[in-house]
């Protein structure tokens, strides 16, 4: 017996007792869509989504279904909460802040009801992608100042300093850090102490006026200094 022939899913039962919402706020629904019970293909394709993903909805609790024969199909109520999960993955909501949504609507006595809680959350999703972009638009921002930096051979590196400025075990070294190789693989590699290769790194990342060994790195390669 597949997962589907549970009994659970026998005629005319639905999958799961879902509490029924007396008020949801307006969404558009999909053209065409037959009238009364809608079978799970018609269903998927109206939305635009798979079986699976209509399993998933099933299995969060979100929506159900009944069987007529060996049809899976869909009530309206069903097809009008569909619209209502389908327009808030659009805006990005995860499926437990749906599944809140759907609870909270569950409370609305009244059509305005619906709309104001449905519209809150609709704000809260506001809120949280006007953060996100900001965020991106400083990463950006970042991004851009570096790439938009002069990185012919004469130009100077940040704060005057050029490539000039290195010497030779400098950009050897450089070389190696841009490899990847460990300090003590890159002290072997130039037949160096431990603490010399340390000390030559820490000048290496002072003259990149960088924090670390790989933000030194990483300067490096925008400037066109050493390749990987």
């Amino acid at each position: 017996m597949t997962e589907n022939d549970k009994p659970s899913f026998s005629a005319a039962v639905p999958s799961q007792a879902q509490p029924r919402h007396r008020f949801l706020p307006f969404a558009p629904l999909p053209p065409d869509l037959p009238s009364g019970k809608v079978p799970i293909a018609e269903m998927a394709n109206a939305f635009g989504v798979t079986h699976r993903t209509l399993h998933f909805y099933e299995e969060k609790g979100l929506i159900s279904a009944s069987r007529m024969g060996l049809m899976r199909v869909y009530d309206r109520s069903d097809i009008m909460r569909m619209a209502i999960i389908n327009l808030c993955r659009d805006a990005g909501m995860a499926v437990a802040v749906i599944q809140e949504l759907m609870n909270e609507l569950l409370e609305a006595d009244s059509q305005e009801s619906a709309e104001s809680i449905f519209r809150a959350a609709l704000l809260t999703r506001r809120r949280e992608l006007t953060a996100e972009m900001s965020t991106l638009h400083r990463q950006l921002r970042q991004v851009t100042d570096l790439l938009d930096q002069d990185i012919e051979d004469d130009t100077p590196l940040n704060d005057n300093v050029n490539a000039a400025a290195l010497t030779d075990q400098e950009s050897r070294c450089l070389v190696l850090m841009a490899e990847g190789q460990s300090t003590q693989r890159i002290a072997r590699t130039l037949d160096l102490r431990q603490e010399d290769a340390e000390l030559l790194e820490s000048g290496i990342i002072r003259k990149l006026h960088a924090n670390n060994r790989f933000q030194a790195i990483a300067k490096a390669v925008l400037l066109g200094i050493v390749q990987v």
